[in-house]
């Protein structure tokens, strides 16, 4: 008898097979999500913290200042010559506020975003069972596409410690050999830490010693709060040798949901991203590169007030936590605060990040994003709801009164 058609038998390895639905495990990201929408369901008024994209309240003003631009322009849709623009925008950018000059025709191309980059890079260069090393806490789209390639991801623990940088001597030696790519982040997401000069320069030197690619997603790069953390990975002498640099407007210019970014560097590199990104991506709407180079021609106007909001909100929210007994610190760079889970609260203990982020949100209703990979942490983002300043004071305020009910034991 002919077999029936039967799906299960057709789904890839790398995928889990026919398991892949039978899975039980789910992420952190997950269950808090899911908790939340439980506590919502149950009338409850959750104050959401774990927002891991940029605050769009502000987008009114900046929408209305380039539909201005935008209307004193020619828009074609046969405007061959947008990307030349875009990247010459984005070599402006570079050279003025990082003293990086590279050629914009070979050395820069747009990208839909940094997740767009981190899913096709690896096709052109990771092989089964070919190294990658990447710093952990971080984002998940750096692992994803490597384990789907089945390569050896060896994942690096950033801590206070080593504030929060990679100490090259404490990777086997055998990993720097066997390693094709490593992927770096900075400012860091979530710890908010920043690079050094020297730390850089340590990087080029390893990268050139063990003949591997460097990855640095500079995604927050324009949210550092003071100019002397802002440091770009291509201004390192020797860099633009061994890596690229990935840039995302969403982050620094509150462009959420426009995915729009770029990447720079190793003119090689850059040509064979270009060559997958033909193939598997989608080209950048052209009316939206236009605004992309008005913003980049005008990043300062609209990054000022991007960092200003965020630091005034980290400094907000730190007095409220730091009340409860929280130890925390305002970071470097970014909009997220990366902090330790108390031991206890009012009798209750906690294991690990995940069973506190799910003991807050539905004993608190607060939804903060836990890490579990090297301590117990949560990351508390200021990119949360609040209109204007007035409406973050009263987030402020909703947040004391919630954690008034408590004590926490650190």
């Amino acid at each position: 008898m002919k077999k029936m058609f039967d799906l299960n038998e057709l789904y890839a390895n790398r995928i889990g097979e026919k398991n892949q639905f039978n899975k039980k495990c789910l992420s952190s990201f997950v269950k808090i999500q899911r908790a939340k929408e439980e506590a919502i369901n149950k009338g409850y008024e959750v104050l959401d913290f774990g927002n891991s994209e940029p605050c769009e309240t502000d987008n009114e003003g900046i929408i209305s200042f380039l539909d201005e631009k935008i209307n004193k322009m020619k828009l074609k849709d046969d405007d061959k010559n947008i990307s030349l623009e875009f990247n010459k925008a984005c070599a402006g950018y570079l050279r003025v506020e990082h003293g990086v000059d590279l050629d914009y025709k070979n050395e820069i191309v747009c990208c839909n975003s940094v997740k767009e980059l981190l899913n096709f890079l690896p096709l052109a260069f990771i092989n089964k069972g070919d190294y990658v090393i990447t710093t952990i806490p971080g984002y998940i789209e750096k692992i994803n596409m490597n384990d789907w390639l089945e390569s050896n991801v060896y994942e690096y623990k950033l801590n206070k410690f080593n504030s929060y940088l990679i100490d090259f001597e404490d990777i086997d030696e055998n990993v720097l050999k066997k390693c094709k790519m490593l992927y770096l982040n900075y400012p860091n997401n979530p710890t908010g830490a920043v690079a050094t000069k020297e730390f850089f320069k340590e990087v080029v030197k390893y990268a050139k010693k063990y003949n591997f690619i460097v990855v640095h997603d500079a995604s927050d790069i324009d949210l550092c709060f003071d100019d002397i953390d802002k440091i770009s990975f291509l201004s390192t002498e020797g860099a633009k040798d061994v890596g690229i640099e990935l840039y995302d407007l969403s982050n620094n210019y509150n462009m959420n949901k426009w995915k729009m970014g770029f990447v720079a560097g190793n003119k090689d590199i850059i040509k064979v991203f270009s060559q997958i990104k033909d193939n598997l991506g989608l080209e950048n709407f052209f009316a939206k590169q236009k605004m992309a180079i008005n913003v980049l021609n005008n990043y300062e106007m609209i990054n000022k007030k991007e960092k200003e909001k965020y630091l005034r909100r980290h400094k907000l929210i730190k007095e409220v936590l730091k009340k409860h007994g929280f130890n925390i610190e305002i970071p470097k760079a970014s909009f997220y605060q990366y902090v330790s889970v108390p031991k206890k609260c009012n009798g209750v203990s906690f294991e690990s990040a995940e069973e506190f982020a799910l003991w807050f949100i539905e004993n608190v209703n607060i939804m903060v994003i836990p890490y579990d990979v090297n301590g117990k942490y949560i990351r508390i983002s200021m990119a949360f709801a609040a209109d204007n300043e007035e409406k973050e004071k009263e987030v402020a305020i909703k947040l004391d009164e919630k954690l008034s009910k408590f004590k926490f034991d650190f």
